[in-house]
């Protein structure tokens, strides 16, 4: 059911932001071009739960990202809160150290039996940062073989100085490495997920000292995928790195690699570990990790006590509830129901993903990026942000997949129509949303 919803505070704000901010915002995956452009709420004045509110005051229910996967419990939560605030009354920052620092270690080795120390940062692209420079420093070699997505760095675009097509099968087409150094030409090649033919052929031209790649996302490993990276890597003698930055915590407690039965040298979280806090770990093998002593990584506000906290909370909370069940049951539920609704209106889609990242795409070629603009538009008159993906989190309820399904199945039947009538861009109130990002893994 569509509401009177008018937006203007935000989108005169967005205009603002675009003057005085490089791109905007600091982050791709928040510029309101990747949702609607010229019509997305852009800024929130408050967040709880799963409800958001704007600087209009209009209230929508976040069925897309929830804080880019970071808030795993949901907005807002009190557990998490209510620590926070325990500790910013006794002083976040000190001459001396956060205590909470070493709890939080304690709890991540118990989740992980083969890792046997940790370091930390505050987000997850400085954190794998540190575990290439750990990784690097261990083996003495320059070259990297990677697969997936680990963030904006230096050593990840120096894929894209060989060849600006390298990255288009991890993340974006076209980005460019403006301000990375030539010198890095060559020093990381890119591989696809599930074909370890790629790796192998890297493995025989190049000298790889470390192999860093997401273990799952949109694909599900295929004829031992895994084993087979992991047996590369011990012949080879190269470090393994896992980046679980998003993967970490949602189908279960720590890192997905857990249930694969495959464990890297070095594992990587960040996002949904501290529900919207910044905090970010790396967890690695006793010789592997004693290296960074070897080279220098240091920074003051990697010593703050928020993080810390805010993921002891986090993870005490992920396991008191088993909250990753609920994430598992909620995304199945809402990809069963996108197929049900999909097929009813005879639309084509495919969905894919973990189910807690649970995430559908229109199958319509040139078509596809103004349907989902106009599955946004819609949903949004409906009073809720939307994407291709929801990024389950424990405020979600099946009250709140219901209510959601019901205007879904409104919105497939508008598109049903509009394909039928070849009205799509006359229905479009404002320009197609950018591509975003475009995995592969």
């Amino acid at each position: 059911m569509r509401k009177k919803i008018k937006i203007k505070k935000g989108i005169r704000l967005w205009k603002k932001a675009k003057k005085l901010i490089p791109g905007g915002t600091q982050l791709l995956s928040k510029r309101p071009e990747m949702f609607l452009p010229e019509q997305w709420p852009s800024y929130f004045e408050k967040a709880k739960g799963v409800e958001v509110w704007d600087l209009d005051g209009n209230k929508f229910i976040d069925m897309s990202y929830m804080g880019i996967g970071t808030c795993i419990l949901g907005y807002s939560d009190q557990d998490v809160n209510r620590a926070v605030k325990k500790v910013i009354d006794k002083a976040s920052m000190c001459t001396l150290n956060s205590p909470e620092e070493i709890e939080l270690a304690e709890l991540l080795l118990k989740l992980h039996p083969w890792a046997h120390q940790v370091r930390y940062a505050r987000t997850g692209g400085e954190a794998m940062a540190i575990a290439v420079r750990i990784a690097r420093a261990f083996t003495g070699k320059d070259k990297i073989a990677f697969c997936g997505y680990h963030g904006w760095h230096d050593w990840y675009l120096a894929a894209n100085l060989a060849d600006e097509k390298n990255l288009d099968g991890q993340l974006l087409s076209g980005l460019k490495p403006a301000g990375v150094p030539r010198s890095l030409k060559d020093t990381s090649i890119p591989f696809n997920y599930n074909r370890i033919d790629e790796l192998k052929k890297i493995v025989k031209e190049n000298d790889i000292g470390v192999i860093v790649m997401e273990p799952r996302r949109e694909h599900k490993p295929e004829k031992n995928f895994l084993k087979k990276v992991r047996k590369i890597a011990d012949e080879i003698k190269a470090v393994l790195i896992f980046d679980e930055i998003t993967s970490g915590f949602r189908m279960n407690l720590g890192g997905i690699h857990m249930l694969y039965k495959v464990y890297p040298d070095i594992a990587v979280f960040g996002k949904a570990m501290s529900n919207g806090y910044p905090m970010a770990a790396i967890i690695g093998r006793k010789k592997i990790m004693e290296v960074a002593q070897e080279t220098f990584i240091s920074s003051t506000y990697w010593t703050e006590r928020i993080g810390p906290t805010a993921a002891i909370a986090t993870i005490k909370k992920l396991k008191e509830y088993n909250v990753p069940e609920h994430l598992c049951k909620i995304g199945s539920l809402i990809g069963r129901e996108w197929e049900r609704l999909a097929k009813k209106h005879k639309l084509n889609i495919k969905v894919m993903n973990i189910p807690p990242l649970i995430s559908f795409k229109f199958n319509y070629g040139k078509d596809d990026q103004a349907l989902h603009t106009l599955f946004n538009q819609e949903m949004l008159k409906r009073g809720y942000l939307v994407t291709k993906s929801v990024y389950v989190s424990y405020s979600h309820k099946r009250e709140h997949v219901k209510k959601y399904l019901k205007n879904v199945d409104e919105v497939f039947g508008l598109i049903n129509k509009a394909i039928k009538n070849n009205k799509i861009y006359d229905l479009l109130e404002g320009p197609v949303a950018h591509k975003g990002f475009q995995r592969l893994t």
